[in-house]
């Protein structure tokens, strides 16, 4: 890819009508583009990230076995009705709209009617279970507040899973399983270190539910964490019943703010009763299936990884996330400089590094100030000079000054070492 090809820019100045710093930060490396309040587009640099965070997702979600769908997003009112979720006073995020024949349907928040439905079908003996199965969907929430950038939208992108079980024993055991996967979820993205399974209400389903809670200052929810036990309750469950009932010491927690990046939750038979999703035994008796639901915001995900992993000169992407690699920055248009360029960039495009060639005809201050901002993992920089020295310059966003290669040495595996280590 080359950048003076990038329709997108970025900015110098802060949008006027942002207060988060992941949206400051996104919209000004031009990652995003705001369309209203809660609602943003995702332009080419910022669609690669989401892209990549969905990739890391899919990828831990198939190795789990589960299995991927995609449901509608306009939602029939009549599952809801059953389980007493259609009315605004019980679900007040609903976004509804009518059919030419005036009958009302709404825009999914989360989709455990449908495919408990469905499911019905597919379902019907003990051989059948366990199951997962997830999509990657487009969700809609009417969000009284919507001030926290890509971390609180009225429309994004979210990773939903649901598992149906024989038992509360089976679905004990798969939700443990998931709880894992997300760990490792987190971990791929980046923020797996400062991100804190917590304790939280389960609400009319089960005792507690878990929410994977990212510690930053920006965050809405307030938790108490022990980092021996890298486990963390959030404020509204925390009693001192409560920490005897999970093991954990009042004096060995420390007060953090953070914001929820995912959630677990056992539904039990919530779900499968009122819509008659039942299962027979071995012994051709019907039981309820036993349910659970598992959600990732990926927009949201983006947005605290863009708030925890910055620094004062911009974006920090991780090397699984970031939209690119290395950011190839060229000096000068000596025909030298150039032909060098391309041939180190279909290098490493062979070697699967991915590369965005700032070919643009800046000064080097502009470069790489709009580098920084970018958060690309690895800048490599080609001028006169370090041809001249027969050197290729490499530097990580997170290192303070740059190292040198030969060119024998960057075509020899030497910008990949020095991008993932030995």
């Amino acid at each position: 890819m080359l950048q003076s090809k990038l329709f997108t820019k970025t900015r110098k100045e802060s949008p006027k009508d942002e207060v988060s710093k992941n949206a400051d930060l996104l919209i000004r490396a031009g990652f995003i583009h705001k369309e209203m309040a809660g609602v943003y587009s995702y332009l080419p640099l910022g669609l690669r990230v989401l892209k990549n965070i969905e990739k890391i997702i899919r990828e831990e979600m198939n190795q789990a076995g589960a299995q991927e769908l995609q449901l509608t997003t306009l939602q029939d009112e009549a599952n809801w009705q059953k389980t007493g979720r259609w009315s605004d006073e019980v679900v007040d995020i609903w976004f509804k709209t009518k059919l030419k024949n005036g009958s009302e349907v709404g825009l999914g928040t989360t989709h455990e009617e449908p495919l408990t439905v469905l499911m019905r079908e597919y379902i019907s003996s003990y051989k059948d279970l366990p199951l997962g199965v997830y999509q990657i969907q487009t969700k809609f929430r009417n969000e009284v507040r919507a001030k926290s950038g890509i971390m609180r939208g009225r429309e994004f992108l979210m990773k939903d899973l649901y598992s149906f079980c024989k038992s509360e024993e089976e679905q004990q055991e798969y939700y443990d399983m998931m709880a894992e996967v997300y760990k490792k979820v987190f971990s791929r993205l980046g923020i797996g270190d400062r991100t804190y399974k917590t304790f939280a209400s389960g609400g009319t389903f089960s005792k507690f539910s878990h929410e994977f809670q990212t510690i930053t200052e920006s965050g809405e929810d307030t938790v108490f964490v022990d980092e021996e036990k890298k486990i963390a309750v959030n404020k509204e469950v925390m009693t001192d019943e409560v920490l005897k009932d999970i093991g954990l010491d009042r004096e060995n927690l420390i007060e953090k703010t953070a914001v929820e990046v995912g959630n677990i939750f056992t539904l039990g038979t919530k779900f499968s009763e009122p819509l008659g999703l039942t299962y027979k035994n071995q012994d051709g008796k019907e039981n309820l299936v036993f349910m659970g639901s598992y959600g990732i915001g990926l927009g949201r995900a983006m947005g605290t990884i863009a708030e925890v992993l910055s620094d004062d000169n911009g974006l920090v992407w991780p090397i699984e996330v970031a939209p690119f690699q290395v950011h190839l920055i060229t000096l000068g248009d000596h025909p030298d400089v150039l032909k060098q360029a391309s041939e180190l960039k279909d290098h490493l495009e062979e070697e699967n590094i991915s590369v965005l060639w700032d070919d643009r005809d800046l000064g080097p201050g502009v470069k790489f100030a709009d580098s920084d901002l970018l958060g690309i993992p690895l800048r490599v920089v080609l001028s006169d000079k370090t041809m001249e020295a027969g050197n290729v310059e490499v530097k990580k966003r997170t290192e303070e000054k740059p190292i040198y290669l030969n060119e024998q040495q960057a075509f020899d595996g030497g910008i990949r070492e020095h991008l993932f280590g030995k």
